[in-house]
This record gives structure tokens, C-alpha cells and sequence, in this order.
């Protein structure tokens, strides 16, 4: 039993580094391509009509819903909270099948 919870720990583990390494080049991207629009959109028309903030705006609030999945910023659906209820859902599961309400 104890190899298998090593397993799922790190399995888990593993899961979210991946997570992790998913949202900060996601980031990376983002810093690097707003930089060249904003160049760009500086060279073009010199911040007459800054353009380049459509992209940076709504990538940004992607970035911030990802940010707060990998780092559970939502108390509401933390892995703790799944966790919870998974066991929950699971513990009905049990009582449900022992009853005898069928027979």
C-alpha cells in the first residue's frame, strides 16, 4: 500500500509541475510577443492608437484564470475541495450499494 501512495503522490506531484511549467511559458509568451507589438505599434504610429493593448488585455485575464487554477487562489474549488468531495461522492457510492432498500 505504501509504494502505491508513493506512486500517486508523485504522480501528483509531477501533474503539477507540469501545470506550473504550462502557466510560466504561457507568461514567457506573453511578455515576449506584447514587447514586439508594442514596439511594432510604437514604430508604426508612435502610441497614437495603442492597438497592441487588444491582445495584452484579454491574454492577460487567461493568464490570471490560469495563475489561479495551477496556484488555487479559488477557495471554492481548491484541490482540497476536490479531494473532499471526491470522497464524499464516494462514500455515498458505498452506503448506497450496502443498503438493503431494494429488497
Amino acid at each position: 500500500m505504501e509504494n502505491s501512495e508513493k506512486d500517486n503522490k508523485y504522480f501528483r506531484a509531477k501533474e503539477r509541475v507540469e501545470e506550473i511549467k504550462k502557466f510560466y511559458n504561457g507568461l514567457t509568451s506573453y511578455i515576449i510577443v506584447n514587447i514586439f507589438l508594442a514596439i511594432l505599434n510604437y514604430w508604426l504610429d508612435g502610441w497614437n492608437y495603442p492597438w497592441f493593448l487588444w491582445s495584452a488585455g484579454p491574454w492577460a485575464v487567461g493568464l490570471l484564470f490560469q495563475a489561479a487554477k495551477v496556484y488555487g487562489w479559488n477557495p471554492a474549488f481548491s484541490k482540497d475541495w476536490e479531494e473532499r468531495k471526491i470522497k464524499e461522492f464516494m462514500e455515498e457510492d458505498n452506503e448506497t450499494n450496502t443498503s438493503t432498500r431494494w429488497e
